[in-house]
């Protein structure tokens, strides 16, 4: 019979963040369950995993929470701050609620899963990974998106996709504006299956065909001088 990985339980009004870090860095067992109550908004909780568990946050969270995350499945309960998954390596972080600012910054990997809004610049120079964001993006939500894919099921803000490279933003609501360089394009087959993979890994029962495919044309894709007053 399989053994049950253990459940580890902490309090953030009973430890410090430093304990609870100290441990998430080096005291975690392959396959921990680890429940953290009242976080109260406070920051940088789970930041830096690196392991194969899943961690639970119980409430709401402040900035920068599962930032640099490797392989652990990290679920807030709850709304946060700026700076969520920022430079998420793998694995997946789930917000329940919505999240501030630059949410998933700069992730080279992984999925990264907002149930509700997120604020402005979610998915800046997003560089691998994948956001799924169930509400609304605030303006410069993918700006200098290198690599990775944005999936919106609500509308976005003004100056969306602005210096796109490789990145691939999907709409299903509505745009205030595009930013420089970007632009819209038929979905093809293949935004079709990603969709689908997405849509079910984010528990979102969303028709593919209602979304909008939104890609780099490329026009400030190498330095251009005649294209000076564009950048920026």
């Amino acid at each position: 019979m399989a053994s049950v990985a253990p459940t580890v339980e902490f309090d953030l009004d009973q430890i410090s963040l430093r304990e609870l870090n100290q441990f998430l860095h080096h005291d975690l067992g392959s396959g921990d369950h680890v429940e953290i109550t009242h976080p109260n908004g406070r920051h940088s909780i789970a930041v830096g995993i690196d392991a194969d568990v899943d961690v639970q946050i119980r409430g709401h969270a402040g900035y920068y929470v599962a930032a640099m995350n490797k392989r652990a499945h990290v679920t807030v309960h709850g709304n946060v701050g700026w700076g969520v998954a920022e430079n998420i390596m793998s694995g997946v972080v789930r917000v329940k609620g919505n999240a501030s600012a630059s949410a998933a910054s700069s992730g080279r990997g992984g999925l990264v899963i907002i149930e509700g809004d997120a604020a402005s610049r979610c998915g800046i120079s997003m560089k691998g990974c994948d956001i799924v964001v169930g509400g609304n993006v605030g303006h410069v939500s993918g700006f200098m998106g290198q690599l990775g894919r944005l999936v919106v099921c609500g509308d976005a803000g003004a100056g969306l996709g602005d210096s796109l490279y490789e990145a691939v933003i999907y709409v299903r609501g509505q745009i205030a504006s595009l930013g420089a360089d970007a632009r819209e394009e038929p979905l093809s087959k293949s935004d079709i299956s990603a969709l689908v993979e997405l849509l079910d890994q984010a528990g979102f029962a969303h028709e593919p065909s209602e979304f909008k495919r939104i890609a780099s044309s490329r026009t400030l894709y190498h330095w251009n001088a005649a294209h000076l007053g564009s950048y920026g």
